[in-house]
């Protein structure tokens, strides 16, 4: 038992995360043939198989979604151990794993990886941008190291520090520019284009809007904020936004922007592992992301 190496644990743990030797060996950056041969490996070192091998999938066995789960609680702790020597260092030196929103990854990364580089250039920064619930579940698993999301997560494992607030704002075709400004009761009767299912900014808005759960059949929906200020544009019909987003997306779109009142806001914050020992490093992190929010909003 005492062969069992770093290496197998690594690679058992891409394999059940991704289900496929395929996509577990191209994560791990290895050959599909060597990730297999640990597998194997691994599996004669315990005298019992840990995975089931079809045609086109495979499955974990009752054992191997246990040890699964373990691998990932001894990885999670040997990476705190290479944080606690990080968070000895100033400043923030080698990787950080830093999950983003869709609907705040490409108006705020551009600003906040400049101030980032410039500071730090001894880190070694590696965004990911994902759904809320995926990069939270990434957290869990120690396969990130921070998130920016918006709050709250309601996670009890997770420390959540909130940043700054954030307007939506009703984007409407050209044409409705002269027209009054919808109140939420009037969205209602509206075509409104939302986001596609699991997009926390999805559930924002139909809050807002106070749609029951019956009512969203009739909505439409896209898959970026992109897709959905050019079908208003087109005259499909109105969209909410976050104010950071307005500049970019509404810059060459046949469309005009209207303030809602009461105006929908969300909370912009960070998120990390409450275990992390590089939480004064986040803190110090958060504070940059908070001046490239505003000064994304004030551009």
């Amino acid at each position: 038992m005492s062969n069992i190496s770093m290496k197998h644990l690594r690679y058992f743990e891409a394999l059940a995360q991704h289900g496929h030797f395929g996509r577990a060996a191209e994560a791990c950056s290895i050959s599909q043939p060597a990730l297999s041969l640990q597998i194997k490996e691994l599996e004669e070192i315990l005298g019992v198989p840990l995975v089931e091998r079809g045609m086109r999938q495979i499955r974990l066995t009752s054992l191997g979604t246990e040890f699964a789960r373990r691998a990932r609680s001894i990885l999670r702790a040997v990476e705190e151990l290479d944080d606690l020597a990080r968070a000895s260092l100033s400043p923030l030196a080698g990787r950080l794993r830093i999950g983003v929103i869709p609907t705040v990854a490409p108006y705020l990364l551009p600003r906040l990886l400049t101030r980032i580089s410039a500071r730090f250039p001894g880190l070694d920064l590696r965004p990911r941008e994902a759904v809320t619930q995926r990069l939270v579940e990434d957290l869990l698993e120690g396969r990130l190291d921070t998130a920016i999301v918006a709050l709250p997560v309601s996670e009890p494992s997770l420390v959540e520090v909130p940043l700054l607030e954030e307007e939506f704002v009703l984007v409407r075709p050209r044409a409705d520019a002269d027209k009054p400004v919808p109140n939420s009761e009037m969205l209602r009767e509206m075509q409104l284009l939302l986001l596609e299912e699991g997009h926390c900014f999805r559930e924002q808005a139909l809050s807002y809007c106070n749609f029951s759960p019956s009512q969203p059949r009739e909505l439409m929906e896209g898959s970026s904020l992109t897709t959905l200020v050019q079908m208003v544009g087109a005259g499909i019909g109105v969209t909410l936004i976050p104010q950071m987003a307005v500049r970019i997306e509404t810059a060459q779109a046949q469309v005009c922007v209207a303030r809602l009142t009461p105006p929908p806001a969300r909370v912009i914050g960070m998120v990390w592992r409450r275990t992390n020992p590089l939480a004064e490093q986040f803190e110090l992190l958060a504070g940059m992301v908070r001046e490239a929010g505003e000064a994304q909003a004030a551009a």
